[in-house]
């Protein structure tokens, strides 16, 4: 066992030279050791758990981890902050084990569980509600949360953070190029164009998919709660972003389960707020409709949603997103104003140091908090290791000049819900926006949108951090039928919407959509197709797109299913059916009515390239119009 005093000593020389803004460091470490003392944690990696006939790069495939790594239950040779990488599965978990909500987030995540008839959003061993979704890999093993973020000075290329923005995207997406020149961590191009990041652990270089990371952080999450409950935990319902496709929310709910988490229920992250919204104690006249829009603005994305609330049903009207603006656009606005100053002062150019650019764009994002609540913040800029100084003021107006474009960006997606609900439903109905994210709590993106909604008062009630947890712990309380859930809760209900339009492709590429955007789930859809008369094929392939476009080449390519054993000629009646679950995971089956021939497609949890390379004779869909 290592002496935690031997470890505080280490921490506090490391974090101390680079993170001069962290002045309560030394007392948080040592909460940390209190809790390390006291709460049982996971086995650390061992270099002798590593195969040594292992190649230098590796693609870790996180389902193979646990048949590599040694079990050792009963060691106490343990590093506090170090979580082990898992791939339990569901199979065999008990169903009575303790039920949380994670809103998995992609600057932090947060946890709660529902205890003596309320939520409890449960601290962290640093005693802060939310932990950052950061992961540092070093020769020791894996950490995760406020010790590797404020570590990332030092281990820069080995820190991932904003893993999130990765999930369900292809490498050669414009805003996946666009965010790889901010991080310091490497990111490739893998198999069917999924991005890999490719760090160094045990002294190899490893790739790791963003689901992988998510994996390891909703492990630490788990551990969290664990800790302070001092029970097993096997249930979750876990939150993502409205616009969140179906690969999308399919990787998250297999990185719950990989995690050793049986993923109750894949939530949208608005609707969760919601949920929060509807079950405080302050609200009044709950039996009469309210008509709320929530305003989601984090630190990747912002997701607006208008949503009608009576007798505990909640029906989600419209949801309008943004999945490449955020909190995080706003650091970088200040990042490239706190480089070209200190280029106009020192006379070096910084921009490729990645070193000093973790230290400025921490310092950065705690100016960003501290112009909330204050009108000028100092900039400081230490970082001993380059022999550098630098300091200067900024003032809150400065900083909304820099950030403008973006704040006013901001206000579209509001403008795009409205716009969607059309004359139903005007400004002056709203009867509350709910604001949800740290981002909003900025004063300016406050003032824009209380002079959109023509100067109506914003709703505070709920803490904007953890307004979507405390929803998804609600929604698992009530999964988890918890005998302590009021009445009123229990009885809430809540139906979400498709973000984008659902179909197939015919002859021609043309889209043919099954399930419209906007539409409530669950839903099942079914129609008739069948195919050309001069096609002498046994074989049918169904091609499955979201989105808009008439064309199926402008829209996101999701899946494609085979039939074979149809029979040639004629006009076959293929009955193809479109099924959303509760999680708005998509499943597409297809039955021949003739032979009975049929088969199943349910999305995965990577994006799909459409295959080109079909054989000439495997027959496409048409529309069927019996004479």
């Amino acid at each position: 066992m290592i002496p935690a005093v031997k470890i505080l000593g280490i921490t506090l020389i490391a974090t101390g030279v680079v993170i001069g803004f962290f002045s309560k460091l030394n007392e948080d470490k040592e909460k940390e050791n209190v809790h390390h003392q006291n709460v049982r944690t996971a086995p650390k990696f061992q270099d002798d758990d590593i195969d040594d006939d292992t190649e230098e790069e590796e693609d870790v495939d996180f389902e193979d981890v646990d048949e590599d790594i040694e079990r050792e239950e009963d060691t106490n040779d343990v590093i506090p902050g170090e979580y082990e990488m898992t791939a339990q599965r569901n199979e065999g978990l008990p169903s009575d084990g303790e039920t949380i909500g994670i809103d998995l987030g992609t600057s932090s995540s947060c946890v709660g569980v529902w205890q003596n008839g309320r939520v409890k959003i449960i601290d962290n061993a640093h005693g802060n509600s939310t932990t950052p979704s950061y992961v540092s890999f070093t020769d020791n093993g894996v950490d995760v949360g406020d010790t590797p973020k404020l570590q990332a000075i030092m281990n820069a290329q080995n820190t991932v953070f904003n893993a999130k923005r990765l999930i369900g995207r292809k490498f050669t997406d414009h805003g996946v190029q666009a965010d790889m020149e901010h991080w310091p961590f490497s990111v490739r191009s893998g198999s069917e164009d999924v991005p890999t990041i490719e760090v160094d652990l045990f002294g190899k270089r490893q790739k790791f998919k963003a689901e992988d990371i998510s994996c390891v952080v909703l492990t630490k999450m788990k551990t969290v709660a664990e800790a302070y409950l001092e029970k097993r935990v096997t249930n979750a319902v876990i939150t993502v972003p409205a616009h969140f496709n179906h690969s999308q929310r399919q990787a998250t709910m297999n990185a719950g389960s990989r995690a050793g988490l049986n993923v109750l229920r894949i939530m949208n992250e608005t609707t969760a707020a919601a949920i929060a919204y509807g079950a405080d104690g302050t609200n009044e006249q709950e039996d009469q409709e309210k008509i709320i829009v929530v305003f989601d603005l984090g630190a990747g994305s912002l997701t607006v949603s208008l949503l009608t609330m009576e007798d505990s049903i909640s029906e989600v009207e419209a949801t309008a997103s943004n999945s490449r603006l955020g909190g995080d656009d706003f650091d970088n606005c200040l990042v490239r104003y706190v480089l070209d100053q200190m280029t106009s002062q020192l006379g070096r150019d910084f921009s490729r140091n990645q070193q000093v650019l973790l230290h400025v764009r921490a310092e950065c994002e705690r100016v960003k908090r501290m112009l909330s609540s204050s009108t000028e913040e100092t900039i400081e800029i230490c970082p001993l290791c380059e022999g550098i100084y630098f300091k200067s003021t900024i003032t809150r107006n400065q900083f909304e000049e820099l950030c403008m474009d973006y704040f006013t960006r901001c206000m579209d997606p509001v403008e795009e819900v409205l716009d969607d609900v059309g004359a139903r439903i005007s400004k002056a109905d709203i009867s509350e926006v709910v604001l949800v994210g740290g981002s909003t709590r900025i004063p300016k993106i406050q003032k824009l949108l209380t002079d959109l909604f023509n100067g109506k008062e914003l709703c505070r009630s709920v803490n904007p951090d953890e307004a979507v947890a405390y929803g998804a712990t609600i929604q698992a309380a009530m999964l988890s039928d918890k005998d302590s859930v009021p009445e009123k809760l229990t009885e809430m209900e809540c139906f979400d919407i498709t973000p984008f339009s659902l179909g197939l492709e015919i002859d021609g590429g043309e889209m043919t959509t099954m399930i419209k955007r906007k539409t409530a789930f669950p839903f099942k859809e079914s129609t008739i197709f069948t195919t050309r008369p001069d096609c002498n094929s046994s074989s049918v392939l169904i091609k499955v797109f979201e989105g808009e476009s008439l064309l199926t080449c402008n829209n996101n390519f999701l899946g494609e299913l085979r039939l074979d054993g149809i029979p040639f000629g004629g006009m076959p009646e293929i009955n193809v059916c479109f099924e959303i679950d509760i999680d708005g995971i998509l499943s597409v089956s297809a039955i021949e009515k003739l032979t009975g021939k049929k088969n199943t497609l349910i999305m995965k949890g990577t994006p799909m390239k459409v295959n080109t390379s079909y054989a000439s004779n495997v027959a496409t869909l048409t529309r069927y119009n019996p004479r």
